[in-house]
């Protein structure tokens, strides 16, 4: 009896888990549709951003952070969750920066980190990677004057020259069950990043078009787009990132529920040959009984 009553706490234990697991599964799947629709807006405002400076009739070469830089390090952004239970996700995040052949290939002294959330700075301590720079604890519900904060820092250390580039290491969501770690340039501007098929050298509207009216002016105007662009940049590989993080955690906890499914079945199973066995057991013990009580009842008659 003792060995039953440890297998039924265990399936309770194990059932009490499998709640928990299935109910951070459909958490984690309205999370993860939530900042699907994110990402997804984030990019078309991008968008929207690029097609404004096309309207201007901008080249390239007017665009602010727009250039390369020979001299300085390389400033790599890891950006990864605050928690765990996400699958491996922050692994592979840390693992394709720090075996990349991007990174391999400069000197120490050549490259510069800094990670946002506190699993990223964990993997970089892990590897034996010094930060420079960390963010951690950011919401879920990023706020505006939040992501400022962040992107102003970022253009710190290119305004005042103390880097040559600037590398997002983020995760890219494609569906539900997938997400690629990519590494993409964030600062210095170039044709991968604005597109070229919506900005090209010398293209749009003419700059003196009639009908063109800007206020306070046409630079003005570039600059703050520009510095849109790079928020919204930043901002849209955040949302990635916390829909790639929510996917991961959704088909992690599914996988949990259903190896607490498994378990549950194998110790039921155990509990029942158990249970079977001690019955088996019971009975015999009580078959046996009757005949040495039968036993003894004619012994005790023969004798009187």
């Amino acid at each position: 009896m003792p060995a039953l009553l440890d297998v039924r706490k265990r399936i309770s234990a194990v059932g009490g888990m499998r709640k928990i697991t299935q109910a951070m599964e459909l958490v984690a799947a309205s999370k993860m549709r939530r900042f699907q629709e994110k990402a997804l807006a984030k990019r078309a405002y991008a968008h929207g951003l690029v097609q404004g400076l096309n309207g201007c009739g901008v080249d390239i070469s007017e665009i602010p952070f727009v250039g390369k830089r020979e001299k300085g390090p390389v400033l790599f952004v890891l950006i990864a969750s605050d928690r765990g239970l996400c699958g491996g996700l922050n692994a592979q995040l840390a693992r394709s920066l720090f075996r990349s052949k991007r990174w391999q290939t400069l000197a120490p002294a050549e490259r510069k980190l800094v990670t946002m959330g506190r699993k990223a700075f964990d993997q970089a301590n892990q590897e034996g990677m010094p930060v420079m720079k960390r963010f951690d604890a950011l919401s879920d519900e990023l706020s505006t004057m939040d992501a400022l904060k962040i992107a102003e820092h970022l253009l710190g250390y290119w305004t005042r020259q103390e880097c040559r580039e600037i590398v997002l290491v983020s995760p890219k969501f494609i569906n539900a069950f997938t997400y690629q770690p990519t590494m993409k340039t964030y600062l210095p501007f170039d044709g991968a990043t604005l597109s070229e098929e919506d900005i090209k050298a010398n293209g749009g509207a003419k700059p003196d078009a009639p009908w063109m009216i800007f206020e306070p002016s046409r630079s003005r105007l570039i600059e703050r787009l520009s510095h849109q662009l790079v928020w919204s940049f930043l901002v849209a590989a955040f949302y990635e990132l916390k829909a790639s993080e929510y996917s991961s955690r959704m088909v992690a906890m599914r996988k949990a529920t259903d190896a607490a499914d498994d378990i549950i079945k194998t110790m039921t199973l155990e509990y029942h040959k158990a249970r079977q066995s001690a019955i088996t057991q019971q009975i015999a013990e009580l078959a046996g009984a009757g005949e040495a009580m039968q036993s003894e009842t004619q012994v005790d008659y023969i004798y009187a």
